[in-house]
């Protein structure tokens, strides 16, 4: 959802070559080529194939697949998205051999060091040499942290520019028995769902208000594992396979309330004005909470139920849209790589 705007943005620049390389740290190869064709990303030029693993032994296989790749192709500057593995393992190999890396979706910060996106955020925008952040937040975090203004550019939310542009097609989508009021769920986090009493808790509250309004789960296969593991009676929930993007946009458009523990679930929610209940107590995009739906539930007792009944009632959050969420960010992305000088370009991710 990230580099597809990007590389539709840089196409328009003729002096720049793009290699695009996969690395295949989200290793589903079925829902992977959906996700290539509906974000109508070209084949990529390399797939490293990385696959699961350890944190480390996933970034190590990235780094040294990666370094190869790097040298044969000698690009001007390497741009990495987001937070994952492949992230940070794609900026120490290009550190290390003296190639820019440029960050986009820099200076997101939860201040949550047990999140092992944390980290990978924290040395990314130390390594990276252009930081384009999504809001404001990221450059006083990036400020503070003695990074230069000078390599900071804001230019919005990439995430909301694939939104936009997929939007249409979503809303053309079949309802394929979809109901007409529910809530749709979304759990993949280690600390939500590899703790039974914690899962419980989270399911038992979902069940509750199932009995109002239906619940809609696409099942990430490491939460369903966990539900199967830990013997967790679904069966009065709506649970389905993970969906494609377009699929899975048209269920968040259509709901009364999002149910996540996901990063980029809340800025969907934010742009589509709905109500978003994160089961998280930390978040590093806090300009949703403080201008759009996104209401954090951390640890409490009962306040998934509560707010969820909140929203059942109509006094659900109202958000207002953060500045630059335009569906234009990856243009100024562009404009900036390309106004430095003719370049060539790395796509990791």
């Amino acid at each position: 959802m990230k580099a597809a705007p990007v590389m539709c943005a840089l196409k328009k620049w003729p002096e720049t070559r793009q290699t695009l390389v996969h690395t295949g740290q989200h290793y589903d190869k079925n829902l992977s080529d959906v996700f290539f064709s509906q974000l109508e990303i070209p084949a990529p030029d390399m797939n490293l194939e990385v696959g699961s693993g350890s944190h480390a032994r996933q970034t190590a296989e990235v780094m040294t697949r990666l370094e190869p790749v790097v040298l044969q192709r000698k690009p001007d500057v390497v741009v990495v998205y987001g937070d994952v593995n492949s992230t940070v393992a794609a900026a120490l190999v290009c550190s290390k051999l003296l190639i820019p890396v440029a960050h986009v979706e820099a200076g997101l910060r939860s201040f949550d060091r047990t999140m092992p996106e944390e980290i990978n955020r924290m040395v990314t925008d130390r390594l990276a040499d252009i930081l384009f952040t999504p809001s404001e937040d990221g450059d006083v975090n990036l400020q503070r942290e003695g990074i230069s203004p000078e390599r900071i550019y804001r230019v919005g939310n990439v995430m909301i520019d694939s939104l936009v542009r997929l939007l249409p097609a979503a809303m053309q989508c079949s309802k394929n028995g979809r109901p007409d009021h529910y809530a749709l769920v979304t759990l993949h986090r280690p600390s939500n769902v590899d703790d039974s009493a914690t899962l419980q808790s989270i399911l038992k509250s979902l069940l509750e208000v199932n009995e109002q309004l239906e619940v809609v789960f696409p099942v990430h296969p490491r939460t369903r594992q966990r539900i199967q593991q830990f013997g967790i009676d679904t069966k009065n929930l709506c649970l389905l396979e993970p969906l494609p993007y377009i699929e899975f946009l048209s269920l968040q458009r259509h709901a009364v309330v999002v149910v996540t523990d996901s990063g980029g679930i809340q800025e969907e929610t934010t742009y589509l004005g709905v109500p978003c209940l994160s089961l998280r107590s930390t978040t590093e995009r806090p300009v949703t909470v403080n201008m759009g739906t996104n209401i954090l539930i951390g640890r409490e007792p009962g306040r998934l139920s509560s707010e969820l009944w909140k929203i059942l009632e109509g006094k659900g959050k109202k958000g207002t849209l953060p500045p630059l969420w335009d569906g234009h960010a990856a243009k100024r992305i562009a404009e900036v790589l390309c106004g430095r000088r003719e370049l060539s370009f790395a796509q990791a991710g």
